[in-house]
């Protein structure tokens, strides 16, 4: 059997065993919180996780590298999507990749590889690759061997640095470190040694989703824990008359340099220790990376891993996920159910990230220059918005209120950098990937939800410049012009990412984007801003269609695209007008209007069976991101709540499950976990921009939440029960009081102390 098929079994076994020993779970029973976590969720079926080890919202992260071939024919970055370092039915690990991105549709990062080896050097990794066994992973650490070695690997993090260490067996051991391969576009690095233990130097990355001009560089200081005999850079290039002698068998092409000790550079470098090792002898190698700097990368390492061995290291990244996964608290439900709750918690826990370095400096927005922010404070970047707006950051909000202060701060921060508000940001590089204006709807959302403490002036001064500023002028919304004399875009227009002709997308988005503004502008005293952005915002009744039930894409005259399929583009094909789904997955993604899109297709009636259609003939596509509050706008309308409860019930049991698949597609930077967790604690963010939520039965008895009592009116705690078992809930009661139907502000939902569903 190969590595996927052995763990597959050993997976299956152990679950059976496990549900056969406990049917229900209680996290708060005396258990590590920890156990409930599984990383290996994800890491296929798209999922793009990986289970490597990262602290929360951590900088560094160490991933198992698996997705490259061992045919020396073939370059197979992953048997099923490029862009995860990690797919979990492959089984040749060439190294551990550091800094890596999680749940994300186009390949980057996943560089600096290192890769622990025994016997004689080799350093082409089609043949220092190797199968493995004995894989385990949990928050915060990673280990396997490598068969072919007999090497145990284990690997762990700080939020700036990894700890990496392998138990080796007598003979020659090898650490090697591979510039070359990795999940990025770009190629180049620079490699120098510092001293017999110390390498130091850089890789170039970026062009993610095929933006060639969004590049940055990583820094990175290397060590290890034992003096070498030997070691030495390597290169790969081509023959050359006079050294060809130089080269071995086992390496190839790639060239190794033996005599030289200052630095090298080139696009398939790499470094090499060579080590003689007793029978179980244990080297460490410890990395520190910086965005802005080689000296910031050596000070991340002195700081963060100061007098620490490695087991203390894993233990501190443990404890802060346990701080952070413990401020939910859930009781009843089976073992399996608690384990997807808290393994989608961990997922939302990775991403956006920490850029700042210990001594606060960062890489200025779209600039060469560095930048500080204050003691206390940190700077994020991976702001994978057109995912994330949608229910993630008003996860953070509710839950760890602190740091989305700062995301907000860091992304006002952004636009006075260079002009504009993130979309898509990788580093201090804009992607321009997907559309719409998302940091709108987030900060806005932060803002109503009593998180103040940030300049908002200066972000409504930048999210009325992206809604004014002409086309020509407007990075944010290139196709404004149209959107602006018309109230539509029509086809042919713009698409920025290269995806396709995209105008409903794009405007959808806007209309979403325009009533967050409006909410905000209102509530800053702009009374005509508001009022221009509100009607604005209504602009999606251009689109709609009688004849077909759907909104239908328009061309310049005003007249509808024929022929129209309004299922075309399931299955992420190209569909005129949409991006990544039909006409289907986009017809009601009108959260701020759905009385009014009701309206149009003749009643809430009219609206219920259209969208019931959508789910019972399969038309909903739970993988993406478009329809991902269909569920949630049966309870608009009385009487329809149960529809609700009884789709979001059957999603999670279908699609979010504890296995390698369980989820039901790619993560999206944690966005599909962020559904989890909500749709499981009992309530959903369904309007991006909007202090409001809709209720659902949870899935376990009891939630217990923790809030901060600086932004929930004093209240500390908030506990949701459930009442009606597996049936439907015909009433919620909050503080005692029973509610009219199954919506709720964020304010009375954080002031109730407690919910009951009966």
């Amino acid at each position: 059997m190969g590595h996927g098929l052995i763990t597959a079994v050993l997976l299956v076994q152990s679950l059976c065993a496990w549900a056969a020993s406990a049917a229900e779970a209680d996290a708060e029973a005396g258990e590590d919180i920890l156990r409930y976590v599984n990383p290996f969720i994800g890491t296929t079926n798209f999922g793009t996780t990986n289970p490597g080890a990262v602290c929360p919202n951590g900088m560094m992260s160490v991933s198992p590298f698996n997705v490259m071939g061992s045919d020396i024919n073939v370059y197979d970055k992953d048997s099923r999507w490029w862009s995860t370092p990690y797919c979990y039915e492959n089984s040749f690990f060439t190294g551990f990749s550091h800094v890596n991105l999680s749940g994300v549709g186009c390949p980057e990062l996943g560089s600096l590889l290192t890769m622990p080896t025994a016997g004689r050097l080799q350093v082409d990794y089609h043949l220092y690759g190797s199968e493995y066994t004995d894989e385990m992973a949990s928050p915060g650490y990673y280990s396997n061997v490598l068969s072919l070695y007999g090497i145990r690997t284990e690997v762990t993090a700080t939020a700036r640095t990894s700890a990496e260490r392998y138990t080796f067996p007598e003979g020659q051991a090898n650490i090697l470190l591979n510039l070359g391969e990795g999940l990025t576009n770009e190629t180049g690095a620079m490699v120098r040694k510092v001293n017999d233990t110390e390498i130091e130097g850089m890789k170039l990355l970026g062009t993610f989703c095929y933006n060639p001009q969004a590049v940055f560089p990583v820094y990175f200081v290397l060590r290890v824990s034992k003096v070498p005999e030997k070691s030495g850079y390597w290169k790969k290039q081509r023959p050359m008359t006079g050294v060809e002698a130089e080269w071995t068998p086992d390496n190839g092409k790639y060239k190794l340099y033996t005599g030289y000790g200052r630095e090298l550079a080139g696009d398939d470098i790499g470094y090499w220790f060579s080590f003689d090792t007793a029978d179980g002898e244990q080297i460490e190698v410890r990395m520190g990376v910086s965005f802005t700097s080689i000296e910031n990368a050596r000070k991340n390492l002195d700081v963060e891993q100061d007098g620490k061995d490695f087991d203390v290291i894993r233990e501190e990244a443990e404890d802060k996920w346990r701080e952070d996964l413990s401020r939910v608290r859930v009781h009843g439900g089976s073992r399996d159910q608690v384990t997807v709750f808290y393994t989608a918690l961990y997922h939302t826990l990775i991403h956006p990230n920490v850029l700042n370095d210990v001594n606060g400096e960062y890489p200025l927005m779209e600039s060469d220059g560095i930048g500080k922010v204050p003691d206390g404070h940190d700077r994020y970047t991976v702001f994978s918005l057109w995912d994330t707006y949608r229910n993630l950051h008003q996860l953070m909000t509710l839950l760890y209120p602190e740091r989305q202060l700062d995301m907000v701060r860091s992304m006002v921060d952004i636009s006075r950098e260079w002009g504009w508000m993130p979309k898509w940001e990788l580093y201090g590089r804009e992607t321009f990937t997907m559309e719409g204006d998302p940091a709108i709807p987030v900060i806005a959302d932060t803002w109503f939800k009593g998180l103040k403490d940030f300049d908002i002036e200066s972000a409504y001064r930048a999210f009325v410049k992206s809604a004014t500023t002409p086309g020509g002028q407007n990075r944010m919304r290139p196709d404004i012009d149209p959107y602006i004399e018309k109230g539509y875009i029509p086809l042919g227009v713009y698409s920025a990412d290269l995806s396709g002709d995209n105008a409903v997308s794009h405007a959808l988005e806007y209309y979403i984007a325009d009533h967050a503004l409006s909410l905000l502008a209102d509530s800053l005293g702009h009374a005509e801003d508001a009022e221009r952005f509100r009607n604005a915002s209504l602009g999606y009744r251009h689109y709609w269609c009688p004849e077909y039930g759907t909104l239908r894409p328009l061309m310049a005259d005003g007249s509808f695209y024929s022929p129209f399929n309004p299922r075309q583009g399931e299955n992420f094909e190209t569909a005129p007008g949409f991006h990544e789904g039909s006409a289907w997955n986009y017809t009601f993604y009108v959260p701020h209007d759905v009385e009014g899109l009701a309206r149009l297709m003749g009643g809430g009636k009219k609206f219920v069976e259209r969208l019931q259609m959508v789910f019972d003939e399969g038309l909903y596509d739970p993988a993406n991101e478009p329809d991902i509050a269909y569920p949630y706008l049966f309870s608009y309308f009385p009487g329809e709540e149960w529809r609700t409860q009884k789709t979001v019930r059957t999603l999670l049991e279908k699609h979010y499950r504890n296995a390698p698949d369980g989820i039901p597609g790619n993560d999206d930077t944690g966005t599909m976990s962020a559904w989890a967790v909500f749709s499981m604690m009992g309530f959903y963010p369904d309007c991006p921009g909007e202090p409001d939520y809709t209720l659902v039965p949870p899935v376990f008895d009891r939630v217990e939440i923790s809030l901060d009592p600086r932004y929930s009116g004093g209240n500390g705690t908030l506990v949701i029960e459930n009442r009606v078992g597996d049936g439907y809930a015909e009433r919620a009661v909050a503080g005692g009081r029973r509610l009219k139907g199954f919506r709720i502000s964020h304010t009375d939902l954080v002031g109730a102390g407690m919910i009951v569903f009966e």
